[in-house]
Formats: C-alpha cells, structure tokens, sequence
C-alpha cells in the first residue's frame, strides 16, 4: 500500500449560504455548517483510504465566528493523522462576505473517520507521507488528541466508582445549579 501525502487528500467545498439556512437568530444553523464538515470529511478521508469512510467521532468544533446569509462558505480539509483503519482530517472553516470582500475565519474542527471495505468491516488505509514540518507538527498534534481523549475517558470511567455522592456534591457547591437530594 503505496503512502499518500497529506496534500494528496486535500478537499475543499464552497457552498453559499442562503436564508433556508438560517436560524431564528438570523444566523446560518450551526447544523448546516456541521452537515457540511461531515460531507468534506467524507470526500478528503475517502480520497485518502480510497474506500468509503464513516465517521466517528467529532472534536473540537468551536463556533468562533457567526455566519451570515450572503456569505460564502468555504470548508478545506486535509487528512492529518492515519491509524491503522482511521483518520483524523482536520477542516478549516472561512466565511466571505463576497459583497464588501472581507473574509473571517469561522470554524476548526477535526473528524475521526474510519474506513470501511466492500464487506463493511473497517479496512486498513495507507500510510501518511509526511513530506514537511508542518505535516510533521499535524500529525502530532492529532496523536496528542487522541492521548488526550483517552485519558479524559479513563478519568471519567474512574470517576463514576471512585467519587462519592458527597465529594461531587462539594464539587458543586460554587456552580451554578441547586442540588436537592
């Protein structure tokens, strides 16, 4: 299985955001925006794996800008890390306001995908061909994500035999909540 560089997936969808799309705030749904993160994930990680690829999980998705109707969404996406059966695709999301020109960065997000054979079981995907610094640092900092997420989880397992119902409530008392048990 010949390796692939991260510009070999590279996947951009542009799409203009119209009324439909709008939220009672007057501001494009966040769902259409993540409706179409899902769909450039899909494109760059099969362009990567060269199969069908689903996804399964999403980090990181911070809504930094709002997007407007008028604007046109610009959604780039590049395979950053390959496992064994998955990738991690990293999406830049831009907003431009193609009447005054001005363009803002919008969204961050990275979608773990996993790669699917003709008979549905996960299948494996070629290499990363890490060709630059840049892809070096991209690759990295997914591993660091994915450390992260599983000792986040394995805290969490801990936490739920190992806290009492008296710690977690002290750990409540400056929150914002009223705990009545």
């Amino acid at each position: 299985m010949r390796a692939r560089t991260p510009q070999d997936s590279d996947t951009t969808i542009t799409e203009l955001m119209i009324p439909s799309y709008a939220n009672f705030g007057g501001k494009i749904h966040g769902g259409i925006l993540l409706g179409l993160m899902d769909k450039v994930a899909y494109a760059c990680s099969t362009k990567h794996a060269g199969n069908y690829c689903v996804t399964v999980s999403v980090d990181g998705v911070d809504f930094i800008e709002p997007v407007e109707v008028g604007d046109l969404v610009c959604m780039m996406a590049r395979v950053n890390y390959v496992g064994r059966t998955s990738l991690v695709v990293g999406i830049k999301v831009t907003a431009e306001n193609v009447k005054d020109r001005t363009m803002k960065h919008t969204n961050t997000c990275y979608f773990t995908m996993v790669a699917k054979g003709s008979n549905g079981k996960p299948t494996k995907v070629p290499p990363l061909l890490l060709e630059n610094y840049l892809d070096v640092k991209r690759f990295g900092e997914a591993l660091f994500r994915k450390d992260l997420k599983k000792y986040r989880t394995e805290q969490m397992e801990r936490n739920k035999t190992e806290i009492s119902k008296e710690d977690l409530i002290t750990l409540l008392k400056d929150e914002r909540c009223e705990v009545k048990i």
